[in-house]
């Protein structure tokens, strides 16, 4: 396999122990964002370049967003840990716009639903880079898995 090849996550867990019943909406987004994720990514450890392909467990902790890095064989590799603080005002606002997105899509206009999705993306896009700051010397990835990561990371948001 080549190095890139290595450069991965295969295999991807979200610690949902404490998680309530969501909405079909957002169990969908779940599971395009895991499978997606799983298809095409980039992701690798700065100190464990060589270590890869990676299982990796995501979770909240204590306020802390826990990324723990598996090898292949799901040995432990590394635990980076990151504060929830700093996301949970885009998370709550990245929240707000969906909902008004997917009541827009059922009574809106074709472009009030574009100009709602715009800044959906918007949101989501600050989120993705924002978690790629946070990383930033930890871990390297892509635009598209950050952008995959955020989405599950807002899914752990949701408790009861």
């Amino acid at each position: 396999m080549s190095t890139k090849g290595n450069r991965r996550i295969v295999h991807v867990t979200l610690d949902e122990k404490t998680v309530i019943r969501r909405k079909p909406e957002v169990e969908h987004e779940r599971a395009v964002a895991i499978f997606d994720l799983l298809e095409d990514n980039e992701f690798c450890p700065c100190d464990h370049a060589d270590d890869g392909p990676y299982h990796l467990h995501l979770s909240i902790e204590d306020n802390r967003l826990v990324f723990d890095v598996r090898r292949d064989d799901d040995s432990a590799l590394d635990k980076i840990t990151l504060p929830v603080t700093g996301f949970r005002s885009i998370v709550r606002d990245y929240f707000l716009i969906c909902e008004s997105y997917y009541q827009a899509i059922k009574r809106s206009s074709p472009s009030q639903i574009e100009a709602i999705d715009m800044g959906r993306r918007g949101l989501h896009n600050e989120g993705s880079e924002m978690l790629r700051e946070r990383l930033a010397g930890k871990v390297e990835m892509d635009l598209q898995t950050a952008r995959r990561l955020f989405t599950l990371i807002c899914v752990l948001h949701i408790r009861g």
